[in-house]
C-alpha cells in the first residue's frame, strides 16, 4: 500500500500500487499532516500533525501524532506532546523498532515507543528548523536538514547526542541517505544544485548541478540512481550517482515534492502538490507510467508492506 499525506484536505490517501488508484481516504482530524510513516508490520500509519503553516512561517503549532489502522481505515490512537512542537518527519529505526519524529520547535528529534505511544527520549539537533531527517540503516546515526541555517546535524542515536553540525548551503531542504550509509544528499535552496556529504568524515564532498531548484530526493536500492524532485520546473531528474551527474529529466505535474522508491526499485512515486496527483515513474523505461489522483496538497509518502 502506498500512503499519501494530503495537506490541502487534511487526509491520508491509501493507494493500491497494482491498480494504481486511490482506494480509500482517512481524515486526519487535525490541521495538517505533511509527512507520515507506516509501522514495520504494515498495519498502522503514524501521521504527525504539523500545523497550518510551512517551515519557519507563522501559524499554528501542532502537537499531535495520529495513529491510523490501515485495514480499518480509521484513527485508533493519538500521541499528544502536551505543547506545540510542530512534529513533522517520522521514521522507524530498523534496529531498535523505535519511532523517531522531528519536533521542530524543540530543535530535537523525539524518540517514541510505538507500543506504549510514549516519548522515551529526545536528541538535540543544535539548530532550529530541523524539518526532515534520515536514519542510517545500521541504526547508529541520524542526519537532520536544518532549513534556515543550511546545515546538517549528525546525531548519535544510541548515545542520544549531537555529534557535529555540517555547513551545507545558505538554506537547505529535504535530505536522503545512500543505501550503504556513505552519502547524505540535501538540496541547496539558493543555487541550482544538490550538496553531497561524506559520512565518513562528515564534510561536504561535492555538488551536483541541476536545471532547477531541488526538493525531495531518493536513492534506488542499488545506490546507482538518485531521483530528484524539482518543483519550479515541474520535472523529476535522474542522477547517475557514481558520476554525480544529471542524465535525464522527466516532466511531471506542478510542484513535485517528495520521492519514494518502491522496495523493488522499479518505480519511483513522486507527490505533485498543486495537482493533487502522484506520478508513478517506471525507472526502467524512465517515463511516467501513471498519474494517480489523490487530493490537493499531496506531499508526504510512505510504503506499507507486511513482512
Amino acid at each position: 500500500m502506498l500512503l499519501v499525506a494530503n495537506k490541502g484536505t487534511h487526509t491520508v490517501s491509501l493507494v493500491d500500487p497494482v491498480a494504481e488508484k486511490q482506494i480509500a481516504s482517512v481524515d486526519e482530524d487535525g490541521v495538517t499532516g505533511h509527512e507520515l510513516i507506516a509501522s514495520p508490520d504494515g498495519k498502522r500509519a503514524y501521521v504527525p500533525i504539523y500545523g497550518n503553516s510551512g517551515v519557519g512561517r507563522p501559524g499554528t503549532d501542532g502537537q499531535l501524532v495520529r495513529v491510523i489502522d490501515i485495514e480499518k481505515r480509521e484513527i485508533v490512537a493519538t500521541l499528544d506532546f502536551g505543547k506545540g512542537v510542530r512534529p513533522h518527519c517520522a521514521l522507524f529505526n530498523s534496529k531498535s523498532g523505535l519511532l523517531y519524529i522531528s519536533t521542530e520547535l524543540d530543535n530535537s528529534i523525539s524518540i517514541i515507543d510505538p507500543k506504549t505511544l510514549k516519548v522515551v527520549g529526545a536528541i538535540p539537533t543544535g539548530k532550529p528548523e530541523s524539518h526532515m531527517f534520515v536514519l542510517s540503516h545500521d541504526g547508529q546515526r541520524g542526519y537532520t536538514a536544518n532549513v534556515a541555517s543550511g546545515t546538517i546535524s549528525v546525531l548519535d542515536l544510541e548515545a542520544k547526542r549531537l555529534v557535529t553540525v555540517i555547513d551545507a548551503a545558505p538554506r537547505v531542504q529535504r535530505i536522503s541517505l545512500s543505501p550503504d550509509d556513505r552519502w547524505v544528499v540535501t538540496a541547496d535552496q539558493t543555487k541550482l544544485r544538490l550538496v553531497v556529504i561524506d559520512t565518513k568524515n562528515n564534510t561536504v564532498s561535492s555538488s551536483i548541478p541541476l536545471p532547477g531548484f531541488a526538493y525531495g530526493t531518493a536513492f534506488t536500492p542499488d545506490g546507482k540512481w538518485l531521483v530528484v524532485a524539482m518543483p519550479g520546473t515541474s520535472q523529476v531528474g535522474i542522477v547517475d550517482f557514481e558520476q554525480k551527474r544529471l542524465v535525464q529529466t522527466i516532466p511531471v505535474p506542478k510542484s513535485p515534492q517528495e520521492v519514494l522508491i518502491r522496495p523493488d526499485g522499479e518505480v519511483a512515486y513522486v507527490s505533485c502538490d498543486s495537482q493533487g496527483q502522484i506520478a508513478a515513474i517506471d525507472l526502467k523505461q524512465v517515463k511516467v507510467q501513471k498519474l494517480i489522483d489523490v487530493a490537493s496538497g499531496a506531499d508526504g509518502l510512505a510504503w506499507a508492506s507486511k513482512p
